[in-house]
């Protein structure tokens, strides 16, 4: 059972951990105790061996719509620079296990930065996907401008952070956003089958695996490649390699212990 009170966190199965906003009469709107809460979730299913995905979703109906504008109204620009929320971003941005969003609903302003801190992103055709912080006098704070450009180009970002503009769940697949969309009912049992699929696979590959494609964002080709090269070489010293290659002379189903 979860220990929070603007999530809901629980395991699934063995290997899986959900993790549900649960703000609903706020339609999710992330303060900085969720942010807070999130990265300590995230915390304990590093610390966890048997964790090997996450499951990340607002429910059925939303996401999250954006930030807490209360929360935000109270800043200035002094106090602003010692918020708390960048070191709780940027726990959630180190995870090293992969994160499947169940995205339905609103998915808005620091709602759609938190999905896109995510590996996989599974859309409910009901989902939109924005960047609203223009209409507040703002710019998106947690990465909103860099990710929306890396997934979906320059001059569909620049419409989306611009004019505050929503796209739908077909335009976000047809430009890369999201990795899948299924009917609305559905998100949660397509994210869930994704995430058991990963789970099956050796740890220790998938931390290296997760790590490479991030840094092509990261870095340029060379040094990518430079680094998936430093990964492959690595784990041919692994144990889940061996059992791996076994597996497959085999003609078995592999039994991955992350070692």
């Amino acid at each position: 059972m979860s220990e929070f009170s603007d999530i809901r966190a629980e395991k699934v199965g063995a290997h899986l951990l959900r993790i549900t906003l649960d703000r609903p009469q706020l339609r999710n709107a992330l303060r900085t105790q969720t942010l807070a809460e999130i990265a300590q979730a995230l915390d304990g299913a590093e610390a966890d061996a048997a964790i090997r995905a996450i499951i990340l979703t607002g429910g059925p109906n939303v996401f999250a719509a954006g930030a807490d504008i209360n929360e935000l109204a109270a800043h200035d620009a002094v106090s602003i620079q010692t918020d708390a929320r960048p070191k709780y971003w940027a726990a959630i941005r180190r995870f090293p296990k992969p994160i499947i969003a169940a995205v339905n609903g609103f998915c808005l302003g620091g709602g759609c930065e938190l999905a896109m801190h995510a590996d996989i992103i599974v859309a409910g055709e009901d989902a939109r996907f924005g960047q609203p912080e223009i209409n507040l006098g703002i710019i998106p704070g947690a990465g909103g401008t860099q990710r929306l450009t890396w997934a979906l180009g320059k001059s569909l970002a620049m419409r989306m952070v611009l004019t505050g503009e929503m796209i739908d769940s077909r335009t976000a697949l047809a430009h890369g956003l999201v990795a899948e969309t299924c009917q609305p009912e559905l998100t949660q049992e397509r994210a869930q089958a994704i995430a058991e699929i990963i789970a099956g696979k050796p740890p220790l590959a998938l931390r290296a695996a997760k790590e490479a494609v991030l840094k092509s964002f990261e870095s340029g080709l060379e040094a990518g490649l430079a680094h998936e090269r430093k990964c492959f070489a690595a784990l041919f010293a692994t144990a889940d390699f061996r059992e791996g290659v076994a597996a497959f002379r085999d003609k078995r189903r592999a039994q991955f212990q992350g070692l």
